[in-house]
């Protein structure tokens, strides 16, 4: 049930399954300090978005295993909090995965909440992952809060301080090319995050599609590839079968936690195929219970600044 005014509503959210706001939601922030999303001391968490009539700021709160409060404030809470069963993962099924390993059983068993959560919003998770493109996690998310600083907006609502708004299609054209060069981003990315704004209105229409045809109407656009699309498709899309094909560590660690060896990406579909339609969800398990991890032994990927020159 909700309560509403213009720019201010609440819902809550009550499912008959455990549903656990904290992992559900965690690979929606994009770096540890993403200006779009704030973990509050008193455990509430605050995220940002554009929806419907425009920004929005959500205050969630979890109540208990199956019951998640929320407030919203902004021209976008009203269409915000119509999202909010979807983002919690009401769409997720995962009654039918089968863990299969010892290992995954735990880790199910230790996370009976977790959900593919769908935000519906697909830009917002297109240029985070365009600027993730071929770099290391800290030169891409210390670039997406330089732009967020510099071209999102404030939050609505008694937000904490420094949440901002992702830019809208037409605030993203509107980013000049000195300042993807000043955030770090080379010139490949930035035409890349150019045209997905352009088409937008287009690219925005895959979250109706099937996962299938949804992953083309991504892919058409120069510059996204399958790595890009699946990334999308995970937080966008509540995709559970999405397999990030091409991350530099991915495969790796997938490998060493299944059959404890490096594998690489041919390998790892392999090795994910008996949990299809499931396989992000398993990726999310072997994160969670802390087995996605591979011994570091090939080169660090050097950290590149696109800013000299």
């Amino acid at each position: 049930m909700a309560e509403e005014s213009a720019t201010e509503a609440s819902a809550t959210y009550e499912s008959a399954t455990p549903v656990d706001l904290v992992s559900t939601l965690a690979r929606l922030a994009h770096g540890r300090f993403d200006p779009t999303t704030r973990r509050a001391p008193d455990g509430a968490l605050w995220r940002t978005t554009l929806a419907g009539a425009g920004p929005a700021t959500c205050r969630l709160v979890q109540v208990n295993a199956h019951r998640v409060d929320a407030r919203a404030w902004g021209p976008g809470a009203r269409a915000a909090l119509d999202g909010l069963p979807a983002l919690l993962g009401a769409g997720d099924d995962p009654a039918a995965f089968a863990p299969l390993t010892p290992a995954l059983a735990a880790a199910h068993l230790r996370h009976p909440g977790l959900r593919i959560p769908r935000t519906g919003r697909v830009l917002e998770s297109l240029v985070p992952a365009v600027l993730e493109q071929r770099v290391i996690s800290s030169t891409a998310t210390t670039a997406w809060r330089w732009l967020l600083d510099r071209h999102g907006t404030p939050a609505p609502g008694p937000a904490p301080a420094g949440l901002r708004v992702v830019p809208d299609a037409q605030g993203w054209l509107r980013v000049p090319s000195w300042d993807f060069h000043r955030a770090g981003v080379d010139p490949g990315r930035a035409r890349t995050v150019r045209a997905c704004a352009r088409v937008a209105h287009r690219l925005e229409e895959a979250s109706s599609m099937s996962p299938a045809d949804a992953t083309r109407r991504l892919q058409a656009v120069p510059g996204v590839g399958p790595w890009t699309a699946a990334e999308v498709a995970q937080r966008a899309l509540g995709d559970a079968d999405a397999v990030s094909v091409g991350d530099y560590h991915l495969a790796a660690a997938v490998g060493w936690a299944l059959v404890g060896r490096r594998v690489d990406d041919a390998e790892m579909l392999v090795l994910l195929e008996p949990w299809r339609p499931h396989r992000y969800r398993v990726i999310r398990l072997l994160e969670l219970g802390g087995q996605a991890r591979a011994p570091r032994r090939g080169p660090r990927l050097a950290v590149q600044d696109h800013r000299r020159g």
